[in-house]
């Protein structure tokens, strides 16, 4: 699915020049679950935002599903993050005057997906990630952060995308919460084969991933299989 091929990206302010990204290869078959791992100001984030359709790289190559991101002209792009990739982020980016159902269905709105189909393409993405019917009516603001998170889910996969980017998705939260959305996470790809790439500074979480892609001062250090859970 994932085929980065030497990808460099470099930052120009003035006359100062930074290289977020030196030269890293790797791929990622499609139903793995991979975390991309490194410490603040390693690259991670920088790359990311390539596989997430969101930059592109100064060289080298990121092809997604055989296509070359980088020769996808602006339109191309935003298909692409709207239909093949489902994001979840730290921050969750709720609408909080709007009910978690309502949520879940806004980008089938965007897309211009009928009323009837959106809701029950909303309710299925909510079943899978976890979240009980009770709350489908409820608001951001009545919920756990555990549970947000788990709507945040739900709404990444509503378009039901070839790939899930979670971008520091426990970063918010406590310890006990956290394992219960990474919990999600592996049922995701345990029972559904859902492509999943887990952006972390933190091991712990890492170590949920099948596979943890270690990333320092631009470089990819290390590429290894985790211990099953």
């Amino acid at each position: 699915m994932i085929d980065v091929q030497q990808v460099t990206k470099t930052y120009h302010s003035g006359s100062t020049t930074f290289q977020a990204l030196k030269g890293v290869s790797f791929s990622i078959e499609d139903g793995e679950f991979v975390a991309i791992m490194g410490p603040s100001g390693s690259g991670k984030s920088t790359l990311m935002h390539i596989l997430g359709a969101l930059d592109v790289p100064t060289s080298g190559r990121y092809l997604l599903d055989g296509n070359d991101v980088s020769l996808l002209d602006d339109d191309a792009l935003a298909d692409i993050r709207k239909t093949r990739i489902g994001f979840v982020f730290q921050a969750f980016n709720l609408l909080p005057r709007t009910t978690v159902l309502r949520n879940v269905m806004l980008p089938l709105m965007y897309d211009g997906v009928p009323r009837n189909k959106r809701e029950t393409q909303a309710r299925t993405a909510l079943f899978a990630a976890g979240m009980d019917e009770e709350h489908f009516h409820h608001y951001s603001n009545q919920l756990s952060g555990g549970q947000i998170q788990r709507v945040a889910i739900a709404r990444a996969l509503v378009n039901n995308p070839a790939l899930i980017l979670a971008d520091e998705p426990t970063g918010n939260l406590d310890t006990k919460t956290g394992e219960i959305v990474l919990d999600t996470f592996q049922k995701l790809n345990a029972t559904q084969g859902r492509t999943i790439v887990l952006i972390t500074h933190e091991r712990d979480v890492a170590a949920h991933a099948k596979r943890v892609l270690s990333i320092k001062d631009g470089l990819l250090i290390e590429d290894t299989r985790t211990k099953s859970l």
